[in-house]
């Protein structure tokens, strides 16, 4: 019980940290090694036999050194590549190439709530290859915001759905399902289609549902109170949102890391082996060819290709950092007991264990990614307890990973202090509150459907 009492008080203090601006990383890793010392004091290790300098202290500083050399060569460098290529495909201008390629469709769609809805799935689909929540949802913004006011849909249903348009960390390039694969101890591409597809579907399917529905009724319910919608407030600039957009043919290239990793893969062409980095390295040099015959100006593509190396060193910065100090605080959970102790009281629950321990995991998750607004921090917080946890009740591993990962991703437009949400509420002139009003009950819809997916397809 009393590890149990020092697990909450930890993910209290990092809440209230994490709340107050303080750097996340640098947090994690001082409660990581409060929680070592207490856990040295309970008699159990901070590190392995083989890590073991034979000096209390310094294993306490090993351990951080052993996720260091575990994560950079694997995880870190699969997710640095991902960030490098995207601020490439910003600078070239293909981002924007592709949202815009996108969303012309949309316009001709003149029923706004049947738009809402499509707007979140075509939202949701370009997620997959432009992996900034932050960044896709300023483009939409700029881009169908308009619009959607336009035909009639309040400015809080708009912004209700643009914000929740990333709510699924899907596919190849989403750091948590990097994470979650290395978890099952599979390939990401295996992981996103197999587990995750299956359920992202059907989630899809019933969040934008829910959106059209949801948004209208609180649409009907604020005009029936004389509620006046004083229409788009964005920032002054009117300018066209796609005027640094690169060529049409430009929204290709985003793609080609996601077409080259499901065509070489056990799935289509096992002949082939193709790693994460090298897909990734092959799309940029594609991408730099198109881009040299295209603009037909040497050295000004060879200066764009700073940005996949700026890229790489900023989110080592902002989510490599972060996932190795969130792994030390993980394994202080486990070496204090606490975590160990709840996992134990799920499974030893008969005929319950099963659906006790997945809503143990998912309130975790969803609780910790609301209170810090980032379901990355929450995600890798936690994630190492999955396997055990699983484990404990006999289950499959993957069919408690996928859906505890999506329900920390749609558990991000429920939290008043994520990026995403300050972003789309301060341009449409609302506060976070009046927008997660309208995206709670959608992601509640989304976190049924996703506990219900999961338990038929996996």
């Amino acid at each position: 019980m009393l590890g149990v009492i020092i697990t909450l008080l930890a993910v209290v203090a990092i809440a209230y940290f994490v709340i107050k601006n303080y750097y996340p990383p640098m947090m994690l890793w001082l409660l990581g090694v409060v929680l070592l010392v207490i856990g040295v004091m309970m008699g159990n290790a901070p590190v392995g036999p083989k890590s073991a300098t034979n000096f209390v202290g310094f294993d306490i500083a090993q351990a951080l050194t052993d996720l260091l050399k575990s994560r950079l060569g694997g995880l870190g460098l699969n997710i640095m590549a991902i960030a490098g290529f995207s601020f490439y495909m910003n600078k070239l201008g293909a981002s924007k190439a592709l949202v815009k390629a996108c969303i012309r469709p949309l316009s001709a769609i003149r029923s706004p709530y049947l738009l809402l809805g499509v707007t979140y799935l075509v939202g949701q689909t370009m997620a997959l290859f432009i992996n900034s929540a932050v960044g896709l949802g300023l483009l939409l913004m700029a881009s169908i915001y308009p619009l959607l006011v336009q035909l009639g849909v309040r400015r809080a249903a708009a912004a209700a759905v643009i914000g929740s348009t990333c709510c699924l960390d899907l596919g190849p390039s989403s750091s948590n399902a990097m994470r979650a694969s290395d978890l099952i101890g599979t390939d990401v591409v295996t992981y996103f289609v197999t587990g995750q597809i299956p359920v992202a579907v059907s989630i899809m399917i019933a969040v934008a549902v829910g959106h059209a529905l949801i948004q209208r009724w609180f649409d009907r319910r604020e005009a029936a109170k004389g509620i006046v919608d004083e229409g788009i407030a964005q920032s002054a600039d009117d300018k066209d949102p796609f005027a640094d957009a690169g060529p049409a043919h430009y929204a290709v290239l985003p793609i080609l890391p996601l077409f080259l990793l499901l065509i070489f893969s056990p799935m289509v062409y096992a002949g082939i082996k193709l790693s994460l980095v090298t897909a990734i390295v092959v799309s940029i040099l594609i991408s730099f060819v198109v881009d040299l015959l295209t603009r037909r100006t040497f050295k000004q593509c060879c200066a764009d290709g700073q940005a996949f190396f700026e890229g790489m060193g900023k989110v080592f910065i902002s989510t490599v950092s972060l996932i190795v100090c969130a792994e030390l605080f993980a394994v202080g959970l486990t070496k204090v007991g606490g975590i160990s102790t709840l996992i134990q009281l799920a499974a030893s629950q008969e005929g319950m264990g099963l659906a006790l321990m997945l809503f143990v995991m998912m309130a975790i998750m969803v609780i910790a990614t609301i209170v810090t607004g980032s379901g990355n921090s929450a995600f890798f917080a936690f994630s190492p307890l999955l396997p055990e946890a699983a484990a404990s009740v006999g289950y499959n591993t993957m069919a408690l990973v996928v859906p505890v990962q999506l329900a920390a991703s749609l558990a991000r437009p429920m939290s008043p202090i994520s990026g995403v949400i300050i972003a789309v509420s301060g341009i449409a002139g609302l506060t976070p509150i009046e927008l997660i009003r309208r995206t709670i009950p959608v992601m509640i819809i989304g976190m049924i459907v996703n506990v219900v997916a999961s338990l038929v397809f996996l």
